[in-house]
Formats: structure tokens, C-alpha cells, sequence
């Protein structure tokens, strides 16, 4: 599913790549931080506070080169925390669809609110765009146009970019795994419609995600994580449909060849499901609702 950076001169040369110094279990070997066009530049996710990566970013200029914008996906540290500094050394206009809580639907506004749901793992709560982008709206990056896709499920403020028919799927779409969804950041009723659009999107040839290789058949992909979630919700279902249980209990019991290290993210991601099955009234809980809650099915 994934192909490695030597493909794509598939970009035509209009796409540079730097990976950031950052692996991780959550962010695999870096976050991917992208240069597009020639001449006028645009950065793609400037990564995390690092003077290294900043530096191996402006290193990949030509002579004469200059940044003018920069685009985030979304407000999570590694995508977003080296934004300030590039800022400082390139006077470049920072666009995303809002700060880290924007696009939030009304359901999970409400609930973070409330308080209880813990979450907010590596939100970037600082982050503020110089200008929000409107779904669908199009940047120009000298003779390149980049059209902003708003992809929320990861996060609220998650955008996609399209250029021509690649397509910047930030952490919505990676070939190395899938996503967190943990709520409220995370919704996973947003996450399958953004699957769904993406899906739509039936010319596009190639992703290249926030982390991992470029994508190198994305329908096959967005196919294959719809269709995880939507076992992964058959499983919960089942799983309550013999009896209640907290989102910790039920990521136990169905997360069996999860390394122990990565089932707090299970966790969140069972949770997201829960709370779309209450959203939904397939399910129900007892006493206020919190990250370690009860559920029981309807």
C-alpha cells in the first residue's frame, strides 16, 4: 500500500520531503514535513519545536527560494509546535481551519465542556492560524494551486490539501496504521465522513500522509480503514451486547495483540466508538459521563 520516497518523482518535482527527528510509537519514524512548489514556497506541517528540523527545512531551499506560506493540517505538537519559530525566520503567512478546537461538532462541544472525558493528548492548545481556511477554499503557491479539504475526525481542525490529484492526507489517511480518534479532539462519526469524501474523490493517484510512506493506491486504502472501523464497531457492539463495560474494559478484551504500551490509545479509540453508539442511541451509560464510564447497549 505504501511506496517509498524514491516514487514519487510521481510530484514531478513539485514536492519536497523532510522528515522530522521525532519517532515514536504515535508518530512512526517522524512527522512529515512537505515543501511545495518552486521559486515561491509553501511548507506542509513544519513538525515540532525543533531547531535540527527547522533547520533541515530551510536547508532544502534552492538559493533564492522563499517560504510564503504555511499550511497545518492540524493542532497537534507534531504537526504544529515548530510553527512559530519557521514563522520568525521566514515572515510566512500561517493558514489552518481554525485554533485546536475549531470544527468541533456540536455533541462534542458539549462534552468537552462538561469536563470528565480526559483526551487533549499532544493538542497544540496555543495554536492560532494568522488566517482560517474555509472548506474548499484554494491557495496559490506561486503557479500551484492547493485546495484546503476539511478532514476532521483526528481532530476537529484536521484539513487535507489537494494538489491536482495528490492529496496531503495529514494524519487522517497513513499506510503504516490508522488513526487515534480520541474524543473530544476526536470523533469518529467525523472520521467516516471524511473517509467518505475522500472515497468520492475518485482521481486521485497518491497520498502523502503526515507520517510513514507516500500512499500509492489511495482508494484501496480509505476503503480498508472504513472498513476496520466498521468491524472494529461490530466488535464493540458485540462485546456489549454480553454485558456493560468501561472503555478501558472492552479495549482489554478486544485489543489482544496491541503492544501494553499502546493501549491507552486503544482505549480513546474505543471511546470514540461508544460515543458515536450513544449519539447515535445504540447505546446508553449509567451515572456522568467520563473516560471511565459504563456503557451498555440499546
Amino acid at each position: 500500500m505504501e511506496g517509498d520516497w524514491s516514487a514519487p518523482a510521481a510530484t514531478d518535482g513539485q514536492v519536497r520531503h523532510v522528515q522530522a527527528p521525532n519517532p515514536g510509537p504515535m508518530t512512526f519514524r517522524g512527522t512529515n514535513t512537505y515543501l511545495v512548489g518552486r521559486g515561491t514556497v509553501a511548507v506542509i506541517d513544519p513538525g515540532p519545536d525543533s531547531a535540527a528540523h527547522r533547520a533541515a527545512i530551510l536547508s532544502a531551499l534552492d538559493p533564492g527560494e522563499r517560504i510564503a506560506t504555511i499550511l497545518v493540517t492540524h493542532a497537534h505538537v507534531d504537526h504544529s509546535a515548530g510553527v512559530p519559530a519557521l514563522k520568525a525566520a521566514t515572515g510566512a503567512e500561517v493558514l489552518a481551519y481554525g485554533d485546536a478546537t475549531a470544527g468541533r461538532s456540536a455533541f462534542m462541544a458539549a462534552l468537552a465542556a462538561a469536563g470528565g472525558l480526559d483526551g487533549g493528548e499532544g493538542v497544540d492548545a496555543g495554536f492560532a492560524p494568522d488566517r482560517c481556511l474555509a472548506d474548499d477554499e484554494t491557495v496559490a503557491v506561486g503557479d500551484l494551486h492547493l485546495t484546503a479539504l476539511h478532514t476532521p475526525g483526528h481532530m476537529a481542525n484536521h484539513l487535507s490539501f489537494a494538489l491536482g490529484d495528490i492529496v496531503f492526507t495529514g494524519d487522517l489517511v497513513m499506510g503504516w496504521s490508522t488513526s487515534l480518534v480520541s474524543p473530544p479532539d476526536g470523533d469518529l462519526g467525523d472520521f467516516l465522513r471524511a473517509l467518505d469524501r475522500l472515497a468520492a474523490r475518485t482521481g486521485d493517484r497518491l497520498y502523502l500522509p503526515g507520517h510513514g510512506d507516500p500512499v500509492s493506491d489511495p482508494a484501496a486504502r480509505v476503503a480498508e480503514l472504513a472498513a476496520h472501523r466498521r468491524a472494529r464497531q461490530a466488535q464493540i457492539e458485540a462485546a456489549l451486547a454480553e454485558g456493560p463495560g468501561t472503555a478501558a474494559a472492552l479495549a482489554a478484551r478486544l485489543y489482544t495483540d496491541v503492544p501494553p504500551a499502546l493501549l491507552p490509545a486503544a482505549t480513546r479509540n474505543v471511546l470514540a466508538h461508544l460515543l458515536e453508539m450513544l449519539r447515535q442511541n445504540r447505546a446508553a451509560c449509567d451515572g456522568p459521563l467520563s473516560a471511565a464510564t459504563s456503557f451498555r447497549a440499546l
